[in-house]
């Protein structure tokens, strides 16, 4: 094993023996990986308050590229504090966790980390979760291979007269080519256009009518649930969260 430093995300924790964890961290330089922090959950351990999830830091290791890497210490950039003394954020920063560890073991792209950090920055900075969630979202649909069209209609290629979205057809349709796919409004057909090109970094301010939300985010739900085979009970208790309001 050889000394190293890296850049990572706490995914998911799990408990280990009466003290230790195993933490899940993504990292732009070998991926997904385990790293056991032992002794963390002693009162005593100065690994205790770092070893959770939502942790975003430099960790300091025992690197092992075929098993688990032995975690040294860290060194905390963020916490993410507002957002986990906050159910709704917390709910919204775990389903976002564990989609990206979906989308991350399909995929190669070394962007996911940046994308995840600056998702969860942005929640934690106040900005709207439901929008963040779904530009997040859009921008993994284009990782997985199975981004909507959103250029012309997915049936016919035209870029006029663009009347709504189906999920079917995958992304817009025109005038020409609607077949009682379902309404959705002119804003949320711009809205989701403009998300795909949006730079989630530089994000900071989001004023959208909570009806166009729920749009996008019914046209997201459907459109993962139809091609990327990614069924996550986090997202499921979100939904529950939704008709409590």
């Amino acid at each position: 094993m050889k000394i190293v430093d890296v850049k990572g995300l706490i995914i998911s924790e799990t408990n280990y023996n009466d003290s230790s964890k195993i933490l899940n961290v993504l990292t732009e330089e070998y991926g997904l990986i385990g790293i056991l922090s032992k002794g963390c959950r002693n009162l005593r351990s100065k690994l205790r308050g770092s070893s959770r999830k939502l942790v975003y830091g430099i960790f300091h290791l025992y690197y092992k590229e075929k098993g688990l890497s032995t975690l040294i210490s860290i060194d905390v950039i963020s916490d993410f504090p507002k957002t986990v003394m906050d159910l709704e954020k917390v709910l919204y920063a775990s389903y976002l966790l564990d989609l990206t560890r979906q989308v991350e073991k399909q995929t190669n792209e070394k962007n996911i980390l940046n994308l995840i950090v600056a998702s969860l920055s942005k929640i934690e900075e106040g900005l709207n979760p439901q929008v963040i969630t779904n530009i997040l979202e859009l921008k993994y649909l284009d990782f997985l291979g199975v981004s909507p069209i959103l250029t012309g209609c997915a049936i016919c290629g035209s870029t006029n007269n663009i009347v709504s979205l189906s999920e079917t057809a995958g992304g817009f349709i025109c005038s020409n080519c609607y077949r009682n796919e379902g309404y959705y409004s002119s804003k949320a057909i711009k809205l989701l256009q403009m998300y795909y090109y949006l730079d989630l970094s530089k994000i900071t301010k989001i004023d959208i009518d909570s009806k166009v939300n729920e749009e996008i985010t019914k046209f997201l739900d459907n459109y993962y649930d139809r091609y990327t085979g990614i069924y996550l009970n986090s997202k499921k208790m979100l939904k529950n969260l939704a008709k409590l309001k």
